[in-house]
């Protein structure tokens, strides 16, 4: 059971971008604090023997140790969260006791409910779940050799074009060489939803929906499968 409100995590993915997707999340969480990023098992087994670490956000299909093997070969008292592509592992993850397993790519809405779910489970003063305060109401994206600031009340949607991603405005249409994961994380949750792996909206500019599609702004854009449950539980609450 914890001690003490500091929750000390540690972060396994083969995956740069996926290590950095998580990273830029539990930023935005009090009481969270990242101890190291490992880019795979036997480089997290040094943290383990010489750091305090309550919880991992841990992949599972990685070179050389699988999650499920690294998991199964460390201390009982550390957490787990999986990180995965796949859905084939579940069940073995979950038998594992594992708090939670999340599907990538990983929105901050999902991981801030695991986070809480591990709040819930282990924490010996039923510490308070965390809420997602917004510090900043604004971003800055690089664009045409220059960083551009834009506020997210003027964002309409984003839309992912593989290795690029343009961000709608109201008046304007902003281009820059980024991922839609990347620039996710740099949204607050509770004004932006992760509808498709190539959308994100604004929720103040939704005009309507169905469990297939989102108009917004005079333009329809479909929710994938992926996402519909989360999508659409979050847009029954209002």
């Amino acid at each position: 059971m914890l001690q003490n409100k500091n929750i000390s995590c540690l972060i396994i993915d083969d995956e740069l971008i996926a290590r950095e997707v998580i990273e830029t999340h539990l930023k935005k969480m009090p009481d969270i604090k990242t101890i190291a990023s490992c880019g795979n098992a036997i480089e997290a087994f040094s943290y383990i023997r010489n750091n305090h670490i309550d919880l991992i956000f841990l992949d599972i299909n990685m070179p050389e140790i699988s999650g499920i093997s690294f998991a199964k070969s460390i201390n009982k008292d550390i957490k787990i969260i999986f990180t995965t592509a796949y859905r084939d592992y579940a069940v073995e993850g979950f038998e594992l006791q594992a708090v939670d397993y999340l599907l990538k790519p990983i929105s901050f809405n999902r991981l801030l409910k695991a986070i809480n779910n591990y709040f819930e489970i282990y924490s010996e003063a039923k510490h308070e779940t965390i809420q997602n305060v917004d510090s900043n109401d604004f971003m800055f994206v690089r664009s045409d050799r220059r960083m551009i600031k834009i506020d997210f009340e003027a964002i309409i949607f984003i839309e992912s074009y593989s290795d690029y991603i343009k961000i709608h405005l109201a008046d304007n249409t902003i281009v820059t060489r980024e991922t839609i994961s990347a620039i996710e994380a740099k949204l607050p949750a509770k004004k932006f939803i992760r509808i498709h792996r190539s959308y994100i909206i604004s929720i103040n500019n939704i005009v309507s929906f169905t469990n297939e599609e989102i108009v917004i702004n005079n333009k329809s854009l479909p929710i994938s499968r992926s996402y519909k449950k989360e999508v659409l539980q979050i847009l029954e609450r209002f």
